[in-house]
């Protein structure tokens, strides 16, 4: 048992030197922490090394430590939504004032006027000073409407598998994209000129 358990730390310590870095910039991809992507990452190799009795070879070692982290991911998430249920950040209520405050009592838009910055849609995505405005308006999100939003047009995720990983209904994901393309709309049109 002694030999297994060796051999196990063999490995494990080998997928670690492999594997550390990749693992890490998908966790601060995803979750836009550094202490975060590294608590994570360091879960995903002590979960490896637990289960790695588990792992058949079917896969190659980084598809499986990948797995892992992914579900380390989605956990953290769930985790942050569920302490952050009952009180609503800043963020979020400005989100509601937000959105609420841009329609008419009809349903229509109040004002349909464009910010002319949107007029550059194309050039905008190629801009790294754009880009970096567009994280920290990212960063500035609640985590559950980040991991929303991220999950739909950074990863392509369907809906319905958002929704079960927030553990939120469908129309509940859909106020949330919503408002948290408008926030970031504001937060753009603030912070980029």
């Amino acid at each position: 048992m002694k030999e297994i358990k060796e051999d196990s730390k063999k490995i494990v310590e080998s997928w670690v030197n492999q594997f550390s870095d990749e693992l890490f910039s998908w966790a601060l991809y995803k979750t836009s922490s550094k202490e975060t992507a590294e608590d994570l990452v360091q879960e995903t190799f002590l979960a490896a090394f637990n289960k790695i009795d588990t792992f058949q070879g079917k896969s190659q070692p980084k598809t499986w430590l990948f797995s892992i982290l992914n579900n380390k991911v989605i956990d953290y998430y769930r985790l942050s939504a569920k302490t952050t249920k009952k009180t609503f950040s800043i963020s979020e209520n400005s989100g509601y004032e937000l959105s609420d405050g841009m329609f008419n009592e009809n349903g229509g838009w109040k004002n349909n006027d464009m910010n002319p910055i949107w007029n550059q849609e194309e050039e905008l995505l190629d801009n790294p000073e754009f880009n970096i405005v567009m994280q920290d308006c990212m960063d500035d999100l609640p985590q559950k409407w980040k991991f929303a939003v991220t999950s739909k047009y950074l990863t392509d995720k369907k809906a319905d598998e958002i929704c079960q990983e927030l553990e939120i209904t469908t129309s509940n994901y859909w106020q949330i994209v919503h408002r948290a393309k408008l926030l970031l709309k504001n937060c753009l049109e603030m912070k980029w000129v």
